[in-house]
């Protein structure tokens, strides 16, 4: 008795972060229906790899077999993908937008350049399909490619912006089901436990923490603190300043290696923090609410897709003062009236729930590309 082989699907992951790899990992365990080969590199040296990933890859086994499925992570060039391996050139390709370069905020310290842009726009337009992992995502890259395609001097094509939203829509990087658990513990109203949980960079703004923390320190206001987050070579100098002032409250600091003590941390704090000015998703937030803390979040990017309005602060971006100020106040009318605190689980963004839908992007891909091939039979 022969069986039917199962459809093949290369991933690329060009940027491999601890986000973009858990999604990768997480989408083959939960669509085994699948053969899944996968292509990933270190998330290290930016600009080399998002136009680079192309060359790197250029040998690579996997790239010069066929396979039924092509999926791209952001950061990967799909256009020199396609362009330098033709027989992928009529593979049906999805490409998954964890972020995008139109929206991401300049540090001051990066050199300029149009290319990440570019690469961004043309993986899209390479694409069959593209998927964001929020509204807002997805919205300001299209604003953003329309603005700065605004700007060229001549010879676009017509209705480019507006056939890049035919073919996308919003899919989210799922929540695993074992984080969620009942909204049932009692919040510490006296001395919070406050939980800190993102990249130690500039974009998700560890000096709008410092100043929030002072503030509720003028406030009078007691709390218990968690920084935890994935770090890198350089720091921004705002966490040495934490620690140093705040040390005393401090209950976990940096990087958990362990995901099950990371997890126990989730179930423990009463709050979570967010003080970015980049957040595509906010998965750290989102995961944090499924394990019952409160969000604090400003009034911005992914937040109110899932934060409740109660529980998001007055966005200042060109004001940190003024947001730090916002943010204490906002914590503190919450722990003054914990009974009216709305407790939101982010129910549709659990696994169980999203497993069906990328189940079908997939499978509607591949059937379309069955069809054209029977058609081009005839």
């Amino acid at each position: 008795m022969s069986t039917i082989p199962k459809p093949r699907i290369l991933l690329l992951s060009a940027y491999d972060a601890g986000s973009h790899r858990r999604w990768r990992e997480q989408l083959a365990a939960s669509q085994p229906q699948f053969q899944w080969d996968m292509l990933a590199l270190p998330p290290r040296f930016f600009r080399w790899r998002i136009r680079g990933n192309a060359l790197s890859w250029l040998n690579e086994p996997a790239l010069h077999k066929s396979c039924d499925l092509l999926i791209a992570t952001s950061m990967v060039d799909l256009a020199a993908i396609r362009g330098f391996h033709p027989h992928l050139a009529g593979t049906p390709c999805l490409l998954y937008m964890h972020e995008n370069q139109f929206a991401y905020p300049d540090s001051g310290q990066q050199h300029s350049s149009a290319e990440p842009r570019m690469v961004n726009l043309s993986s899209a337009i390479a694409a069959d399909r593209v998927l964001f992992n929020s509204a807002w995502n997805r919205g300001s890259f299209l604003n953003g490619a329309r603005d700065f395609l605004d700007r060229m001097p001549d010879a676009l094509p017509d209705g480019l912006v507006a056939g890049l939203g035919d073919k996308s829509r919003v899919l989210p990087v799922p929540i695993e089901d074992h984080l969620f658990r009942p909204a049932c513990r009692r919040l510490q109203t006296d001395c919070p436990h406050l939980l800190w949980n993102h990249r130690w960079e500039y974009d998700k703004a560890p000096d709008r923490l410092l100043l929030l923390l002072d503030a509720l320190a003028d406030m009078g206001q007691d709390f218990r603190l968690s920084v935890v987050g994935e770090q890198f070579r350089k720091s921004p100098g705002a966490f040495d300043q934490i620690r140093r002032r705040y040390g005393a409250r401090i209950l976990a600091w940096g990087f958990l290696p362990e995901r099950a003590e990371y997890d126990q941390l989730l179930a423990q704090a009463d709050v979570v923090v967010s003080t970015a000015l980049h957040d595509f998703q906010g998965l750290s937030v989102l995961e944090a609410m499924a394990s019952g803390c409160l969000a604090l979040a400003p009034d911005r990017l992914a937040y109110p897709e899932y934060v409740p309005a109660s529980q998001r602060y007055a966005s200042h971006e060109n004001d940190s003062g003024a947001e730090a100020l916002a943010a204490a106040r906002t914590l503190k009318a919450l722990l003054e009236l914990p009974e009216q605190i709305e407790r939101r689980a982010p129910e549709p963004w659990r696994l169980s729930h999203l497993q069906q839908q990328y189940y079908q992007e997939i499978r509607t891909l591949l059937n379309r590309d069955q069809a054209l091939s029977r058609a081009g039979e005839m």
